[in-house]
């Protein structure tokens, strides 16, 4: 059978092959638009980073994340004698090391987006990050 006698047969009409091929080629368009957006907020090195420490739901301490900071490590002991060492670099954190008898903290790596956590069960620590160039984490939504 030749092509011009499947054509000739089918129920297909001559713009139908084209718009068939042009919708495919059109539903991948939204992957293509929300790709270059996020690649261009994630290149932007204007935001600035903060990291939020809370043990049980309370604010212990703030960690700043940009690039040109040095390394350091930050110790939390509470008065269980359970410690977490807390590792920043540059503009990204994680836990290091900690007593706890799971270590998913600290096989968890580092975290370094907006919205990322770290999170230890068993002492009840949570770290997040937050971009303040955008208001932190709640982005006005009311809970």
């Amino acid at each position: 059978m030749k092509f011009k006698e499947f054509v000739k047969n089918s129920r297909l009409r001559p713009w139908d092959l084209p718009i068939i091929l042009l919708l495919c080629l059109l539903s991948f368009l939204p992957l293509v638009i929300f790709g270059i957006t996020r690649n261009t907020n994630e290149n932007q090195n204007t935001s600035e980073k903060v990291a939020v420490l809370r043990i049980d739901g309370k604010e212990i301490k703030r960690f700043t994340l940009a690039s040109d900071k040095k390394t350091y490590t930050y110790r939390y002991d509470d008065a269980d004698g359970d410690y977490n060492i807390i590792e920043v670099a540059g503009d990204k954190i994680r836990i290091k090391e900690a007593n706890c008898g799971d270590q998913v903290c600290v096989r968890r790596g580092w975290a370094e987006k907006d919205r990322e956590t770290i999170v230890c069960l068993p002492h009840k620590l949570v770290i997040e990050i937050q971009d303040q160039t955008t208001g932190g984490g709640d982005d006005g939504l009311i809970y």
